[in-house]
């Protein structure tokens, strides 16, 4: 399918300027990217959602490339980054949306469905399941239950930010993720799916942004724990989708199936075989359809 162009605008979102993406027209789907990505990794959904007669709107979120980037390390906890969404509705004059994410946008798409209930229709996640909070402060969790060597320890120092930065592309590659010793040496190659310039939209807006914003949502993971105590009662009610691919590391420490407790709502665990944690940039079309499917269904 060929893509459609979506129109590219700067906002004023509650205290940022964000740069939004958006196609079509009809009921609004709210697309959030995760790390390290962009509007730009709905590409295939904002055209296939458009097509399919909806209103398709990708911000940039905080701190990502066009959109402001506050200082403060925690101005990017879990309230500043749900009361975007609700921010970016109010300035698009709309009472609510269907609400999806992936990676990081998940954590955030979940979040605004349980913190803001009213402002959210549906909510689909990808990659990254709705769990419980856990008993002891994420940190801490991450550190029992995946070792001192997990990634986002790793991001709790100022190293990612200057290696990052010192080689974007090889960043953006992820070798980070399971191999902190040899990821630097490693040749850096495009997955099959990536083309060569689709790859380069996104170097070039690291190169122009950094990481550091980006990576001060990992540094509020214990605020995060603190600040999310008093929702521990709610449940995510609204229409729920969940898609992954059977390769995504992340299934292996958050298993999607403890989901369906505190999603009481939850239509379906999608599991896309072959895939890895980027779904919807490496299987599209079949991602596509699921969340149409799932669109057409709801009152």
């Amino acid at each position: 399918m060929a893509l459609t162009a979506p129109a590219l605008t700067t906002l004023r979102v509650g205290e940022l300027q964000m740069r939004v993406a958006e196609a079509g027209a009809g009921e609004p789907i709210v697309l959030l990217h995760g790390f390290p990505e962009l509007w730009f990794s709905w590409r295939h959904q904002l055209s296939a959602l458009a097509g399919a007669g909806y209103r398709a709107i990708a911000p940039n979120q905080r701190g990502y490339d066009g959109t402001t980037a506050p200082a403060d390390v925690e101005a990017y906890d879990i309230l500043d980054l749900t009361a975007d969404v609700v921010a970016l509705l109010d300035a698009l004059d709309l009472e609510r949306a269907v609400v999806i994410g992936h990676d990081w946008g998940a954590v955030v798409a979940w979040s605004t469905a349980l913190i803001h209930p009213e402002r959210v229709r549906a909510v689909v996640g990808l990659s990254v399941p709705h769990l419980p909070r856990p008993p002891k402060p994420y940190l801490d969790f991450f550190r029992e239950t995946m070792g001192d060597d997990f990634y986002m320890l790793w991001f709790q120092t100022s190293e990612p930010d200057e290696a990052f930065a010192r080689d974007v592309p090889r960043a953006l590659a992820g070798g980070w993720v399971d191999d902190r010793e040899s990821w630097r040496e490693r040749p850096v190659e495009l997955p099959r799916w990536l083309t060569a310039e689709a790859s380069q939209v996104f170097v070039d807006a690291f190169s122009e942004s950094g990481f550091t914003a980006p990576l001060n949502w990992y540094r509020n993971f214990n605020r995060n724990w603190e600040l999310l105590a008093e929702f521990d009662d709610r449940r995510v009610e609204q229409p729920a989708l969940f898609i992954t691919g059977s390769r995504d590391p992340v299934s292996t420490f958050m298993p999607p199936h403890l989901m369906r407790g505190y999603v009481p709502d939850l239509r379906e665990i999608v599991v896309v075989e072959g895939a890895g944690h980027w779904v919807q940039q490496e299987r599209p079309d079949e991602v596509n359809q699921r969340l149409i499917d799932f669109l057409r269904t709801l009152p």
